[in-house]
């Protein structure tokens, strides 16, 4: 990648909805057209409908069958999508964001400044 390019970052959330503990992050993607953003929320959907209790069942299948479009055609209008569902006492939710993604500089064969040595890996708190 030279320069910036379109893309879609893509979140997978789970929130267990018994405690108030926040969302947890559980994947992420970055996807270069709407169609393979779109296609990764569809993927996982239909891998898991057959474990989703009914309720959840058919909010899958309502997105997969109808939903999907919507969420194709605002995506490439560049607006965010969300796709949410809820088994038993977890809400799942899935994000998609329009993005410009930015190539990073290539490491190999260059000098690093100094400072990098000094680099502390921290924690951000809650």
């Amino acid at each position: 990648m030279n320069g910036p390019r379109h893309g879609y970052w893509c979140e997978c959330w789970t929130q267990d909805l018994t405690e108030e503990e926040r969302p947890t992050l559980r994947a992420s993607l970055d996807a270069y057209s709407a169609s393979q953003a779109d296609r990764w929320v569809a993927v996982t959907l239909r891998t898991i409908s057959p474990a989703l209790d009914s309720d959840a069942s058919d909010t899958a299948w309502a997105w997969l069958s109808q939903g999907r479009i919507a969420t194709r055609q605002a995506l490439l209008r560049s607006e965010p999508c969300t796709v949410t569902i809820t088994h038993a006492q977890t809400r799942i939710t899935w994000t998609i964001r329009p993005v410009i993604f930015l190539p990073l500089t290539r490491r190999q064969g260059a000098e690093l400044p100094a400072c990098t040595n000094d680099l502390k890996l921290w924690k951000a708190s809650s």
